[in-house]
């Protein structure tokens, strides 16, 4: 991944300065203690300038909506107290010039505001870009102090520079660097971005070999031509330092934006995917652990029997046996042996009998009602099995965030009242009359069943095995269509990589959702089984 270096920066600022300067904030946001959004206005029309200071993709512009959706901002009820402190000094403000200071990763909004007296103040903010110290920093242009910063530094976190409020504001120390527009010596390519400025450590690698005039005239952005390599390693603001597959863009911004859009959102999804996977396999396991105990309890031993046993011999022998004693010896006719029954010394015979029917009957009601746990465990099992088989099948955030209800079921945060969307479910058209709709998760198959599916509809599901619904709708069956759609099944199931498997398929009418059950469980009939080896 290429890092945001000050030719970016000075490439983005160059392409969007005349809309930058006289612009006005109209709105402030910060989504994350390192996401910033400021809606700008200039020229009748208003723009999100996106900025984040994350050591891993800090970066600066302007937002379109699709790049928004993948980076899943999300702005919270509660501004932060920094966002709140912008808001009080910014907002409704009027940017009166931007600038980048020489050679550095920084970039100076000074603004025109007023203080509470309704003076006349300027402003800077100033945005630093520089890895793992990026910050966002407000201070009074007059009088040099710091008002506030995304985060304070002080001197246990840095011994060259502090930076909270009521500080002096001052830049990062000068490095010595070499200007290399000043400069006709040779070039070293193995210490190019250590000896001069303006080249980050990515850019020299890419510029390895190249003259020292042709790198100077990239330092002067001379035929910008911004694109992305084909495998979205890396990007350059010059085509021709990239492969000729590369994708050519037609602004620094809209590359800088697909770029790291690209990488926050694949970053957000692996640590989506990761947190949703381990809270859905500890359910998992605690599940199939209880399992375990119940059909271990009622399969070890059954008291039930040994206690009816115990009372019956007890009252056909009930004239020969003496009361109040602690034992009792007879013949069991059940299995021709002669067994010794413990007594309750304080009771008659007849006691003990009547003391083993009701341990008999208790023993037989806490086995029924364990048998009816096993089952509700059993069909949790299956409903976790494919929660778990949708967050692994989840290609993209969209998917994930779909189910994050079913994930997050304890969690009171899922409780409040969303505006239902409906899910985007994969289609796939064989023909003009012919449709086949396959669910990734639990909320897109009960859509199929529910919404999508006529009653002579066919429906496909892999046989005991967690998986997509397959739904097929036409006017033309075959075998062809019927063998097409079980692979569909088993393609989109736990058991992809089987060597054979079977695929249940029925009508939609013979389909039924049980009162009450988990979202995507159906009960059918009338089915057929295609084996798939």
């Amino acid at each position: 991944m290429i890092t945001f270096d000050a030719l970016t920066l000075k490439a983005l600022t160059t392409e969007w300065a005349e809309f930058l300067d006289g612009a006005r904030i109209s709105k402030i946001q910060q989504p994350t203690r390192r996401d910033f959004i400021f809606t700008l206005r200039n020229f009748g029309q208003s723009k999100l300038f996106y900025v984040n200071i994350n050591p891993q993709f800090y970066h600066a512009c302007f937002l379109n909506k699709t790049n928004f959706e993948k980076r899943v901002l999300e702005i919270p009820q509660k501004p932060p107290m920094f966002c709140m402190l912008l808001r009080k000094y910014l907002e409704n403000s009027k940017i009166a010039r931007i600038n980048q200071p020489q050679n550095e990763r920084i970039l100076e909004f000074y603004i025109e505001s007023y203080n509470e007296l309704g003076e006349n103040i300027y402003l800077c903010l100033a945005f630093e870009f520089m890895g793992k110290h990026s910050n966002v920093i407000l201070y009074n242009y007059d009088t040099n102090i710091i008002i506030g910063c995304a985060h304070n530094v002080g001197a246990e976190k840095s011994r060259e520079r502090e930076i909270y409020g009521s500080l002096p504001y001052v830049y990062p120390p000068k490095q010595q660097k070499t200007d290399l527009l000043n400069y006709n010596g040779e070039i070293n390519y193995q210490t190019l971005s250590d000896d001069f400025y303006m080249i980050s450590k990515s850019f020299a690698d890419l510029c390895a070999g190249k003259p020292a005039q042709k790198i100077k005239s990239f330092i002067r952005l001379e035929n910008l031509s911004p694109c992305i390599s084909a495998d979205f390693k890396t990007y350059s603001l010059f085509k021709e330092l990239l492969p000729p597959d590369a994708e050519k863009y037609n602004s620094v911004n809209n590359m800088i934006d697909d770029y790291y859009a690209y990488y926050i959102g694949q970053n957000k999804f692996d640590a989506l995917k990761t947190q949703y996977n381990s809270i859905t396999s500890q359910k998992l396991k605690k599940v199939i652990k209880a399992l375990k105990q119940m059909e271990y309890s009622i399969n070890s031993g059954d008291k039930a029997d040994k206690y009816r046993l115990y009372g019956d011999l007890l009252m056909a022998n009930l004239y020969q046996l003496k009361d109040y004693t602690e034992s009792a010896s007879v013949y069991d006719y059940e299995n021709n042996l002669q067994i010794v029954i413990p007594l309750d010394k304080l009771k008659t015979v007849k006691d003990n009998a009547n003391n083993f029917y009701k341990l008999y009957n208790k023993a037989k009601s806490a086995k029924s009602k364990l048998s009816e746990l096993i089952e509700e465990y059993k069909s949790r099992k299956s409903y976790l099995e494919q929660v778990l088989y949708s967050i692994t099948s989840a290609d993209n955030i969209k998917d994930l965030l779909e189910i994050s209800d079913e994930v997050l079921e304890n969690n009171a945060a899922t409780k409040k009242k969303t505006k239902i969307k409906l899910p985007e479910i994969m289609k796939i058209t064989p023909d003009d009359s012919t449709i086949i709709y396959i669910g990734k998760n639990n909320k897109q198959n009960d859509y199929i069943i529910s919404k999508l599916a006529d009653e002579n509809d066919l429906w496909f599901h892999t046989h005991n095995c967690a998986g997509s619904h397959v739904l097929l709708k036409t006017q033309n069956l075959t075998d062809e269509l019927i063998l097409k759609c079980a692979k569909l099944a088993k393609e989109y199931s736990s058991a992809k990589n089987s060597s054979k498997i079977g695929v249940i398929y029925t009508k939609r009418k013979y389909i039924r959702k049980p009162p009450g059950a988990n979202l995507g469980y159906v009960t059918y009939k009338n089915e057929k089984e295609i084996i798939l080896d």
